[in-house]
């Protein structure tokens, strides 16, 4: 069902109209789709740009390649805590007052990381830049749906897949060539960045209101998980390719520099971003061009990559070849924009509006303790058994979970060919009694 179909047929008690759809002017639809597309992109890249820097940190402030993990695991803390009690905020308040007082949050992490002299107050500024990044990540997801424009009824899932990757790809890539070359490698990026909010919270002043207003937004906060019965089935399908993407990214953005360090030799500070953009880049292509496969082959080929480069990324890792780690790494990449285009693709289609949320914030609590668990594990490992064995194990793990992946979508795919499933189709104009 479309997103304007759902809204049809709603009943005019069951919930309160958006609020500022009407009497009050601001941005068109396709404009507010175009800027929660930007904010989603920076907000992301705001969540990369420290990972180039984790090396310089290191130098200047002395701490251990655990240390490093738990400053990344800082930052998904605050990122799962957020996503548990603030995931369905948006659907009851309202889009723009979570997306505001997100915006806001983040931009007084930015000012933490500008300050930051010791590793004390960089701890402090991933775990709020955490909490600001899980509050507004499930709501820019939900508001994309929203904003979904009825004769591309697939975007918002493309934009949902591709954003996250390329923002990661960009903000570390960025603040690699500005630690590299810029003056000031510590603070420079953050503050870019915090001009960067600063821009996107005057967007958000003219974006119409998308949702339909519920009550209960202070039992919203209690922290919970919670998926419609109709809806588990996929999401339990899904989990083994979202582990299998995420758990990867998890490690390029935790380890990736210290690897093209340690085990390469490779200690310039673009080619330390450029590790995870070469991951990232190939995925947010990889979601567009594929925009237009079906859901089951876009999975299978998401898995498929996965596992191949990872293996082929392993074997330059023995190898000591970085030719052979860089096209593995970009393999997986592709794997990675084809798991996030088919997984949130699906969710976005089989969700109503008044389940948007929640669902959003199951499967983005799914994807970051797959990005952060094995990554802060690594981190560990790494000071106790060293870089390269922990390497090695963690990327045989994401190959057994891209095969778990390909043999879970092999028993949806079985399951969707029977005839009995196949009477209610998950969207259509001529669903009955919708």
């Amino acid at each position: 069902m479309t997103v304007a179909q759902t809204r049809h047929n709603e009943s005019p008690g069951s919930a309160t109209a958006p609020r500022g759809s009407s009497g009050r002017r601001g941005l068109s639809r396709p404009a507010a789709f175009a800027a929660i597309t930007a904010i989603f992109v920076l907000f992301m890249a705001a969540s990369s740009a420290p990972s180039p820097l984790y090396v310089v940190y290191q130098q200047q402030w002395g701490f251990s390649a655990s240390m490093l993990t738990t400053v990344f695991a800082v930052y998904v803390v605050g990122m799962i805590g957020a996503l548990l009690v603030l995931g369905a905020l948006s659907d009851h308040i309202g889009r723009r007052p979570v997306l505001i007082s997100a915006i806001a949050l983040e931009a007084a992490a930015m000012v933490l990381f500008i300050t930051a002299g010791d590793v004390s107050l960089l701890l402090l500024a991933r775990f709020v830049q955490g909490i600001a990044t899980g509050a507004a990540m499930t709501t820019l997801g939900a508001t994309l749906v929203d904003l979904n424009p009825p004769h591309a009824p697939h975007r918002a899932g493309v934009i949902t897949g591709a954003a996250p990757t390329f923002g990661l790809g960009l903000g570390a890539l960025g603040c690699g060539f500005l630690v590299q070359y810029g003056p000031h490698p510590t603070r420079l990026v953050y503050v870019i960045l915090l001009a960067g909010l600063v821009l996107a919270g005057m967007l958000l002043a003219g974006l119409p209101e998308t949702s339909q207003l519920r009550p209960g937004a202070a039992r919203s906060l209690q922290p919970r998980l919670g998926v419609a019965p109709r809806l588990r089935a996929d999401l339990i399908a899904l989990v083994p390719i979202l582990v299998a993407s995420w758990a990867l990214g998890g490690l390029y953005l935790a380890l990736g520099p210290s690897v093209a360090v340690g085990l390469f030799g490779l200690s310039s500070h673009v080619i330390g971003g450029l590790v995870v953009t070469i991951l990232c880049v190939p995925a947010s292509i990889t979601a567009f061009a594929l925009r237009g496969w079906p859901t089951e082959r876009t999975l299978a080929l998401g898995a498929a990559l996965l596992v191949l480069g990872t293996a082929v990324g392993l074997t330059g890792v023995e190898a000591g070849s970085v030719t052979a780690a860089a096209i593995g790494t970009a393999l997986a990449g592709v794997g990675f924009g084809a798991a996030g285009l088919a997984s949130f693709g699906t969710l976005a289609r089989i969700a109503e509006p008044a389940e948007r949320g929640e669902l959003f914030a199951v499967a983005f609590v799914i994807s970051y303790l797959a990005f952060s668990i094995p990554a802060v594990v690594a981190g560990f490992a790494t000071t106790n058994v060293g870089l390269h064995r922990t390497a090695v194990v963690y990327s045989i793990a994401v190959i057994a979970f891209g095969a778990l992946a390909l043999i879970a979508q092999r028993v949806r795919t079985a399951r969707a060919a029977d005839p009995v499933v196949e009477v209610l189709p998950v969207s259509g104009p001529t669903q009955a009694g919708r």
